[in-house]
């Protein structure tokens, strides 16, 4: 699966750039936050200026399926403890449980189409 790198406004202060850069890069926001406005205090800031502007100009917004992927990664993060995120464990529980609930109904369309007659018809016409 290939990456691509987006605007996140919905976890975004100002127009979702940091939080997009964030979630490519597997670290956390407030990360590039800091080396955001670490750059432009530092004496190049016209330059992160122009590039923030660039970025929310030209970057696409996350699409919504992605955004419900990574919201459902963050509700059962290990990184903390449940508690310390707002959520009681019973509630993580219960999220990791929905989760593979869903996976397990992809897993048996799955099995159907595989098990099915216009499976071993489209693998027998891929082999001509």
């Amino acid at each position: 699966m290939t990456k691509t790198l987006y605007r996140d406004p919905k976890n975004g202060k100002l127009g979702g750039v940091c939080a997009g850069i964030a979630e490519y890069f597997g670290v956390e926001a407030w990360v590039v936050r800091i080396l955001t406005v670490s750059a432009f205090l530092l004496g190049i800031g016209f330059f992160v200026t122009l590039a923030y502007i660039a970025a929310c100009l030209f970057l696409d917004k996350m699409p919504e399926e992605r955004q419900i992927q990574q919201h459902a990664y963050k509700e059962h993060t290990v990184k903390q403890k449940p508690w310390q995120s707002g959520q009681s464990p019973s509630q993580l529980l219960d999220n990791i449980e929905n989760e593979f609930d869903q996976m397990e109904g992809k897993l048996r369309d799955m099995e159907a189409y595989v098990t099915s007659s216009a499976f071993n018809v489209e693998k027998a016409f891929k082999q001509l």
